[in-house]
């Protein structure tokens, strides 16, 4: 029962994303609608039920765990199931124990998320302005998050920026923000928006900006070169010869990166989605709560799950329409 995750297409699943919580304190246009309806408090897995469901996967050979959201900083007592994983990162089972974060609340947890053995943290941002920010946030402070980055690497978290590329929005900022990360040593990465969820009145393809005319752009002004290097994740990297720095994309509409992919995703209730692209889950919730004590028919129930893992996602922007769009929003399953 612990012999390691292999999906139908051969892929080993070393990689887990964890969402415990699909709360967050920003609402941003393209993951949210404006007035949330958020799961009851008490449909959500406890920190000890998460803590059971990561470490079954984790004696499955899960090597990488990632916690997200919503925003995981905001779920209460989170540092209890952080400092619980430690122990993992100790045995030698868990190679990487990491986080994505809005940086809102980075400032009060920092110091304590380096204690527990993470060692980088992905931050989303999309743009530098001031009251860009708060648009695209709805509830979002710049300047806090700007805090929450000082501490991180003040802390000796290694940073990189997550920024959604969005047509009209923050074109005009491609070149700050390359520049902005190069003067504070954090690597970038731009990911293209995804179909998700409803989010009111947005229009995604108004909202589409295709990474390779990005990428593109950035060859105007930079030599780029292709590197070899992966993560664990489903970036692409590039350095820029003239400043050294890395950038990443991911480009689930323009060239998917389906091919490789080792990952998947549990959601804050027990769901398991094994593509963050397709409807699909497995309920996992109670083979955890029916069998307590007894971890054998979790393991089972993850490993029949993994069975079902499809080859790929359906997103799909070609003819100016969204195909391939999932029901339920990015919070929930986890950015």
């Amino acid at each position: 029962m612990t012999a390691p995750l292999i999906d139908p297409f051969q892929r080993a699943i070393s990689y887990l994303r964890v969402s415990v919580t699909d709360r967050c304190d920003f609402r941003c246009v393209y993951c949210m609608s404006e007035n949330m309806t958020f799961l009851p408090k008490k449909e959500l897995l406890t920190l000890e039920e998460l803590d059971r469901m990561c470490s079954a996967f984790i004696t499955m050979g899960v090597e990488k765990l990632r916690i997200t959201g919503g925003e995981p900083l905001v779920r209460k007592g989170i540092m209890t199931f952080f400092n619980s994983m430690t122990r993992h990162l100790d045995s030698g089972a868990l190679r990487e124990l990491t986080l994505t974060t809005n940086g809102s609340q980075l400032e009060r947890f920092a110091d304590d998320l380096y204690a527990a053995g993470v060692r980088r943290v992905n931050i989303s941002l999309d743009t530098l302005d001031e009251k860009k920010f708060a648009d695209i946030t709805r509830w979002g402070r710049l300047p806090q998050v700007i805090k929450g980055i000082d501490a991180a690497q003040r802390a000796g978290l290694r940073v990189k920026i997550n920024t959604v590329a969005l047509k009209d929005f923050n074109e005009d900022e491609l070149f700050s923000l390359v520049e902005w990360c190069r003067s504070r040593d954090m690597d970038l990465t731009f990911i293209e928006v995804m179909p998700m969820g409803d989010i009111g009145n947005e229009d995604r393809i108004d909202q589409y900006w295709k990474l390779s005319d990005l990428r593109a752009r950035l060859a105007e002004e930079y030599t780029l070169t292709d590197l070899a290097e992966r993560t664990g994740g489903p970036a692409r990297y590039v350095q820029l010869e003239e400043t050294g720095q890395k950038i990443g994309f991911i480009t689930p509409l323009s060239h998917n990166f389906c091919e490789s992919c080792n990952r998947v995703r549990l959601t804050c209730t027990g769901e398991l989605f094994m593509c963050l692209g397709q409807d699909d889950m497995a309920d996992l919730r109670p083979a955890l709560r029916n069998n307590p004590g007894d971890d054998a028919p979790l393991r089972e129930a993850i490993r029949d799950a993994i069975s079902h893992k499809p080859k790929g996602h359906d997103f799909d922007y070609s003819r100016q329409d969204v195909s391939g769009r999932v029901t339920r929003h990015m919070s929930h399953t986890g950015g």
